[in-house]
């Protein structure tokens, strides 16, 4: 590795499984000392042994991140921990299927709790602590279903659509107070992850019965991604070579959102 982040302070949400994963694993290979949460404390624990295994930093942190108070707590630990923050992937989502006449209104707010609540609470308490660093790197993780529709994820593609949104105006305000704070949002395709493997049964009678039949069909590349190829999009945003790119949107998901 060439250890593009080297001496950088990584947060992950969602890092405990799939893209998450994939990222913290991916940032700590390029010396990234990274802060891992998850509601799931075990998978959590899995992948900060494995990062140290492999000779990285990481350390967990259970995280709701539907909870302020939470992120209160987070952000001290990482101060405490670190004293810094360069990079924030606020990765943690959930994804809930169902037609706009069956889906009960808890679940369109589950979905934009911590699809959106979540986003809009990273940003709010990472950039105090990333502008006292003099500057960082947010990553929002969107999805194509926040660039186009989808029959029965209505809920779904309503918050990524926000997330899409939300990290523009974030990115003109960080360059307005000119500090050095770049936000950037990933969307991704159709990518192995446990989002995609519960969705999929639920997303109507003529879904293929699995992903590379799925991208086969649908993805002009004709193959599924994985957490890795996402990851490796949210390296280069969080590193220095995309130093003058804020406010975009990197697209990883073989053509998929061009159909």
């Amino acid at each position: 590795m060439s250890a593009r982040v080297e001496g950088k302070v990584a947060l992950v949400t969602g890092g405990a499984s799939g893209i998450g994963r994939g990222c913290a694993e991916r940032l700590a290979a390029e010396g990234a000392a990274v802060v891992i949460t998850d509601l799931q404390d075990h998978k959590g624990e899995e992948v900060v042994q494995a990062i140290a295994g492999a000779g990285g930093k990481a350390s967990y942190l259970h995280h709701d991140v539907t909870d302020e108070d939470a992120w209160l707590v987070v952000m001290a630990e990482v101060r405490k921990q670190h004293g810094r923050l360069d990079i924030l992937v606020n990765n943690a989502g959930i994804g809930l299927s169902a037609s706009v006449l069956d889906m009960p209104l808890a679940d369109f707010r589950r979905q934009t709790a911590v699809n959106v609540d979540g986003v809009f609470l990273g940003c709010k308490h990472g950039i105090p602590l990333m502008r006292q660093g003099g500057g960082g790197s947010i990553v929002n993780m969107s999805s194509v279903a926040g660039l186009k529709g989808s029959p029965n994820l209505a809920g779904y593609c309503a918050t990524k659509g926000a997330v899409r949104l939300f990290t523009k105006a974030v990115a003109m305000e960080c360059g307005a107070a000119k500090d050095g704070i770049r936000v950037n949002s990933v969307h991704p395709g159709i990518i192995e992850t446990p989002i995609w493997l519960t969705v999929m049964p639920q997303a109507g009678t003529n879904t293929p019965p699995d992903l590379d039949a799925l991208s086969q069909m649908a993805v002009p590349l004709g193959v599924k991604g994985f957490p890795e190829d996402i990851a490796n999009g949210v390296l280069w945003l969080a590193s220095d070579e995309s130093r003058y790119v804020t406010g975009a949107e990197l697209v990883i998901d073989g053509g998929l959102s061009v159909r």
